[in-house]
Parts: structure tokens; sequence; C-alpha cells
């Protein structure tokens, strides 16, 4: 654990050296600067659109910056030749693997947890409020399913260059958030080798809609059973390991050369 701790720590010292983190603070913070001065339909009072609006950034962000975190560590250990120096030592790929992981996944869980806070600042200064423990639901939900997107950039860059794994992950996980929901609907339509595709598809992969809590908190429905979100972040937790799972297997025999620019 603690190979993969320090593994994890120097993905956090090459984030601070980058300015992605930095650029998509100032792009939330602009974004909420603008809903502070926005006077919804003439009302000066919050209103459920500009709670939905925040929420939905906080998303939408988090989901682009776990990407492009988790696809580029461990291609730019190859491509820089610092894998080999890092395997030189007493640590397994696995370990390699699952403390990129970890590096990333807590950079993203420190980045949505500022958007959260940054989104209920201006919905207090609107004189609007939030319900503190369904808050506090909807971001231990959001840094589960974050943690399922992590996994998956990972194993796409175990074989992969980090612009093809940003793609294949970005196709991945937009089209499991967009299309999985609307499955049970289109079962009614199919019927043969298109119902058990598309019934594979639906128990394969992960159910993004189970972490959304959004609608909750705009509407002000109350706080989940914990026992569901116990349920929920446990299914998260065995996706995330299935994801890791597949990405030790494609990666624990894969050959290193000199020169192999990924």
């Amino acid at each position: 654990m603690r190979r993969m701790m320090a593994i994890a720590g120097i993905v956090w010292l090459e984030m601070l050296r980058k300015k992605d983190v930095y650029v998509l603070f100032i792009l939330l913070a602009a974004l909420l600067l603008s809903m502070v001065s926005l006077n919804v339909l003439g009302f000066g009072q919050i209103s459920g659109y500009v709670k939905d609006l925040g929420l939905l950034s906080a998303w939408l962000l988090g989901w682009i910056l776990t990407i492009n975190i988790s696809v580029r560590l461990l291609p730019q250990e190859h491509t820089r030749g610092t894998i080999f120096s890092l395997l030189a030592k007493p640590v397994s790929r696995r370990e390699v693997l699952v403390g990129k992981w970890m590096g990333a996944w807590s950079v993203v869980c420190v980045a949505v947890l500022s958007f959260y806070l940054a989104t209920w600042v201006v919905v207090l200064l609107r004189g609007g409020s939030f319900d503190a423990i369904t808050l506090l639901q909807a971001f231990l939900l959001h840094i589960t399913a974050l943690a399922i997107v992590a996994a998956i950039g990972v194993a796409f860059s175990t074989r992969l260059n980090s612009d093809a794994a940003a793609t294949l992950t970005y196709v991945v996980t937009g089209t499991t958030f967009i299309l999985l929901p609307r499955i049970p609907a289109l079962l009614v339509a199919e019927k043969g080798v298109r119902t058990t595709a598309l019934l594979a598809l639906y128990y394969a992969l992960p159910h993004f809609e189970l972490f959304d809590l959004r609608q909750r908190l705009v509407h002000g429905w109350g706080p989940s059973s914990w026992v569901i979100l116990s349920r929920v972040m446990l299914y998260g937790t065995l996706m995330t390991g299935l994801f890791l799972l597949l990405a030790w297997l494609g990666y624990r025999h894969r050959r290193f050369s000199r020169g192999d620019l990924l």
C-alpha cells in the first residue's frame, strides 16, 4: 500500500506542474460568476435553473478532468522511458496501475469537491439553499462514478496512446450514460440477436445514471436512503475493481522497448 500511495503522490506532483486543473477552476469560476449575475425570468431569487446549471457543470468538468488525467499517466511513463526505472524498483505492475488510478481519482475528488462548494456558495448568494445531507450523498455518488471513469481510462491507456485512450473513454462513458437508461424501452421493439446484444450491453456496462442525484437536489426531494446509497456505492466499487482487473490483465505481460513511443 505504501508503494501505491507513493505513486499516487507522484501523480499529484505532476498535476501541480500542469495547468489542467487550474483551467477548469477558471472555467467553473467564470460560469458561476455569470450565474450570480443572472436574473432568471426576471426574478432575483434563486431558481432551479441556476442550481441545475451549477451541478451539471460540476458533472461535465469532473468527467473531462477525470478522462484527461487518467488516460495519460501510463503513456507518458512509456514515452519518457521512466517506466523502466519504475519497474526496476520493487514495484509490481499491479501497484503501478492502482497507484496511478489512486492518484488520478484523488485529484479529481478534490477538484469535484471544489466544484460543489463553489456551486453551494453561489446558491447561498442568490438566497437559496441545498439540503446538506443530500448534497453530501450527491458528492459521494459522483466521485464513485468518477472512480469507474478513471478505471476505464487507465484500462484503455494500458494498450493505447493517450489520445486514442481518451477518445474511446469519452465514447464509452458518454454513450453509456446516454444509452443504457433507454435500453429497456428499446427492447420492446427489438427481437432476436439485437435483444441479446442490448441485454449484454445493459448488464456489462456501468449504469452511471444510478449515481446522479442532481434532480433530487434541484427539486428539494430530500436525502436518499442510506441503505440504497451504500448499495449503489458498493456497485460502483465492484465496477471500478472490474475495470482495474481488466487493466491489469492487459498490462501484466506487456513488453516494453527503448524508444517505444505510444
